[in-house]
This record gives structure tokens, sequence and C-alpha cells, in this order.
């Protein structure tokens, strides 16, 4: 056995999606365009102050837009949070607020995470940021919130068990949105996804 001191890690981070927004419910391609919660959103991160409770959070971390600013404070972290610019959403560029089948119409068959967009990031662009953000939590002692976006989440989450960020496309993340990522021994693992639970009425 090594005897090494173990090195620095947060023991879980909790992945926390931004509530609803009027672009989301539309299926509007949003990156940074800073649009807020709508009625529904604010009712959805309003639920989870009491999800979250569960953990005493040594670091929070926050996307400076505002639909994930007001998800953190509807949620009772916003006096703890850090914002961090890596956490924005994909720049969707010149696809911007238009509807997969709009984008379509003018490009056949087009896939985000095949075929990236026209005057924003490259997929390896996200992956950099989330890489930063991550870089940033290894030397974390405790556990960690981060508040953000769907594509942004999930990439974020591939990357923490060491995959492509291409795999991203193959996992979803509702708005409002609990996750967990963690450790299996010493390896970085998944351990709870897109769970909504809160957001469902009591029996």
């Amino acid at each position: 056995m090594s005897s090494e001191p173990a090195q620095p890690r947060p023991r879980q981070v909790v992945l926390v999606r931004h509530g609803a927004t009027e672009w989301a419910q539309d299926g509007r391609h949003t990156g940074w365009t800073d649009v807020p919660l709508n009625h529904d959103g604010r009712r959805q991160a309003g639920t989870l102050g009491a999800r979250l409770a569960q953990w005493s959070f040594a670091a929070v971390l926050c996307s400076p837009l505002q639909r994930a600013v007001a998800t953190c404070e509807l949620a009772g972290l916003r006096g703890e949070a850090q914002i961090d610019p890596d956490l924005r959403e994909w720049n969707y560029g010149g696809y911007e607020g238009m509807t997969t089948a709009e984008i379509r119409a003018g490009r056949p068959g087009w896939q985000l995470w095949d075929d990236g967009v026209i005057g924003g990031e490259m997929l390896a662009q996200v992956a950099a940021r989330a890489d930063r953000v991550m870089a940033k939590l290894r030397g974390v002692h405790g556990d960690v919130a981060v508040f953000a976006h769907g594509p942004l989440l999930r990439v974020f989450a591939t990357r923490w068990i060491g995959q492509p960020a291409r795999l991203a496309q193959f996992v979803n993340l509702s708005t409002a949105s609990v996750s967990t990522l963690g450790w299996e021994h010493e390896w970085p693992s998944i351990t709870l996804w897109n769970d909504t639970s809160h957001l469902r009425a009591p029996d």
C-alpha cells in the first residue's frame, strides 16, 4: 500500500441545471443570450432548497447567466456562490435562438454534436471550459454545487469520468434537475443523473 498522502478531492459534485425559460420550453437554442427564468422556472428553482439541504457545500459555483444565478438564489445558495464564466452555456453563434427545425431548414440533417455551429463555439472549446472548472474543483475538500446549463453540464459529466465530450449527446438533463458526480473507489463516477423527483407534486 502506498504511503503517499491522498490528494484532496471533492466528495461529491452536485450538478444543478437552471429552471425553465420561455426559450427552453420553445425548443430554442439558448446559449449566451441572457434570458430569465419564466414563472414555471422560478417555481422549479424554489423546490431546490429542500432537495439540496442534505449537503453542506464547501464550494458553490455558478454560471454568470441570470437563469442560473436566479436558480441558485431561489435554492438559497447565492450568498455562497462564486460566479465562474467558464460555466456559461455553449455559445451557439448564428444558431442562437433558433429551433432545430429552423436550423435544418437551411442545413438538412444538422446535428449539434456532430456539425457544430456557425460563428460560435466548437465542442472542444466547451469541453476545455468544463475541464478548467473541473481542475478548480479537484482541490476542494467536501461537497460542491455547480449551477449551470444543460449541454455544458452534460459535457462536464462526461469529462468527469474521463470520456470524450461527444458522449454527452447521449444523455439528457431536464430543467431544475439534480445530478451527482462522485467516486467508485479511486475512479470518478456518475452517482445520480437527472433527478427531478423534487418537482413532482406530493401524493
